[in-house]
């Protein structure tokens, strides 16, 4: 048994309340339990559940009325990188229910100089690019580069594709491919201004505020994947680590 401590509980039940709304077993506008009733599910005090509702509702994911509390309409709330290579792990899909995808851009390329040092590339050598952006029905949720190794194209023809149905998997495709598994990964987030190209992506204007990120998974063997992201303002993004 792990020595390991375990997050506070109201944060679990946080955790496992938001997890169940992003992946579509709570439905937009559908009624969460009453607070005495997720108490005796979770086995805890009303007040550790207000606790983790109220960090809910600072999210975003969820509004509480009179009548009773309930999964916000389209939430704000977008997944981070270790959120989706978890979820590409476990079911080969890194989207949440209903999620759409429109690749906008996938070919062999000369990366910039730092991509081509974070791979360890010589000077012309390629990499793969693929552009594309997510969103949920009306909301537009993130505009997403990722980088891959040149050699894995010939391995995972997908990865030059633009047909939305092939980029579900393609992690789990490259796992397969060549018998490689991300065992580390690193995200760096940073609050700027929109340039006009995340503008018009986004919806949003130019000179607005987003959250930007970067992410990269590998294994002794190298980088497997590196990515960069843009979210629009107001927007959640977490996600849960152990120390």
């Amino acid at each position: 048994m792990s020595d390991t401590p375990r997050a506070p509980k109201y944060m679990q039940i946080a955790d496992d309340l938001r997890t169940s709304v992003l992946d579509g077993a709570r439905p937009e506008g559908s009624k969460l339990p009453s607070n005495r009733e997720l108490a005796v599910t979770y086995g805890v005090a009303i007040a550790t559940v207000q606790r983790a509702l109220e960090q809910l509702s600072v999210e975003g994911i969820i509004r509480t009325s009179q009548r009773g509390t309930y999964v916000a309409n389209t939430p704000a709330v977008s997944s981070s990188g270790r959120d989706r290579v978890a979820r590409v792990l476990s079911t080969g899909s890194p989207f949440t229910a209903g999620e759409h995808c429109i690749v906008t851009r996938a070919a062999l390329v000369v990366p910039p100089l730092y991509v081509q040092e974070i791979f360890g590339l010589s000077e012309g050598d390629q990499v793969v690019l693929r552009e594309w952006h997510v969103g949920q029905g009306s909301q537009r949720r993130g505009l997403h580069v990722s980088w891959y190794p040149a050699q894995f194209a010939a391995l995972v023809p997908d990865l030059l594709s633009h047909n939305r149905g092939k980029v579900q998997s393609l992690l789990s495709k490259i796992i397969e491919a060549t018998g490689r598994r991300p065992t580390h990964g690193r995200d760096d987030m940073h609050g700027r201004d929109a340039d006009a190209r995340e503008a018009n992506y986004l919806g949003i204007r130019v000179g607005s505020p987003i959250l930007a990120g970067a992410h990269r998974y590998w294994d002794d063997a190298g980088v497997m994947e590196y990515g960069e992201w843009c979210l629009p303002y107001r927007h959640v993004i977490g996600y849960t680590y152990e120390l």
